[in-house]
């Protein structure tokens, strides 16, 4: 076997990494080329921010989950004092933040992790904090301010959203179809108004759509911009490339063409599966492909799956739940 591309496949897929070692040694043998170019994929994967392993990407987000880092709490980032961390991404960590002037407020602060300051990672980071300042809507998160650390970090500060994925909240309240129809159009006009502002969204999922309490009505928040494409011009002067075979998206969500890897196809028909994944979703209480069968396929199948198969209907899935469909 001497296909760099078949042999790091075929890499991924092991967990351990003494036996991925093991199985490098014995698949390049004594072609020291070989292995260099198959290294040099597995590192752009393993470090890649752009790329959302399979065995984190199933995982149910918990971005309302207190992340401890006690060393970063009470510290103070311009005029914000942080007060408790609430995420943690690929790029960035975001925290509960208090703003003590010119006004008073609790706000999201978002800043770049340790370590990560590379080109790609910093472009990344700043095209994400522009992407949401292009965007005035009730249903996207806001962003107030920006700038950087003494150290050089950048961060910016947005609208604090205390809420919960659409789908916990749904079944929480036992809302009918109707009620989660209402709350869906609310989802499709945010990325609406991101595509009228020339932003697709690429990663549309329930831990990317919130739902706040404001008083006694229930308000959608659009969040998370951190792998969008903006589809005129770019969102920093930086370059910044999408390199072959990396996966924008999270395979539960994505598009046939995300699946695809090539990057060609990706425009705003992308986020429209993936609101129609998530609609799916909130009237059946499942996803189109069941969530086992994909995290326990190889990565090559996976895609497959995505691109090729069809999904049963909304209709057949609720009439197959049996009693479980309440």
């Amino acid at each position: 076997m001497k296909n760099e591309r078949e042999i790091f496949e075929r890499a991924i897929d092991i967990e351990s990494e003494s036996e991925r070692n093991q199985f490098l040694e014995e698949a390049c043998a004594e072609d020291l080329n070989l292995r260099s170019a198959v290294d040099r994929l597995l590192s752009q994967h393993f470090t890649s921010q752009d790329f959302i392993l399979r065995q984190d990407a199933f995982e149910e987000e918990t971005r309302d989950e207190v992340l401890s880092d006690e060393t970063e709490i009470g510290k103070m980032v311009g005029p914000y004092r942080l007060m408790e961390q609430i995420g943690r991404g690929g790029m960035g960590v975001v925290y509960v933040a208090e703003q003590g002037e010119p006004v008073r407020r609790r706000v999201a602060l978002k800043i770049i992790k340790p370590g990560m300051d590379t080109r790609e990672i910093i472009n990344r980071f700043n095209a994400e904090r522009q992407a949401l300042a292009l965007m005035d809507h009730p249903n996207i998160a806001t962003v107030y301010d920006a700038g950087q650390t003494e150290k050089g970090r950048p961060y910016f500060v947005m609208e604090l959203v205390r809420g919960v994925p659409i789908t916990t909240f749904c079944n929480k309240k036992k809302l009918s179809n109707r009620e989660r129809l209402e709350l869906f159009v609310d989802v499709c006009q945010a990325i609406q108004h991101a595509h009228h502002k020339g932003i697709i969204h690429r990663d549309i999922k329930p831990g990317n759509v919130l739902v706040t309490m404001h008083d006694d009505k229930a308000v959608v928040k659009v969040i998370d911009f951190g792998v969008a494409k903006a589809i005129h011009q770019p969102l920093v002067d930086g370059t910044i490339y999408t390199k072959f075979s990396q996966m924008v998206g999270t395979p539960l969500y994505m598009s046939p063409e995300q699946a695809e890897m090539s990057g060609l196809d990706i425009d705003t028909r992308t986020d429209i599966y993936s609101l129609g994944v998530l609609l799916y979703e909130l009237l059946t209480g499942s996803t189109p492909f069941d969530k086992k069968r994909l995290k326990q396929a190889a990565f090559d199948e996976m895609r497959r799956i995505i691109r090729e198969e069809d999904p049963i209907s909304p209709s057949s899935r609720v009439s197959s739940l049996g009693d479980t469909a309440d």
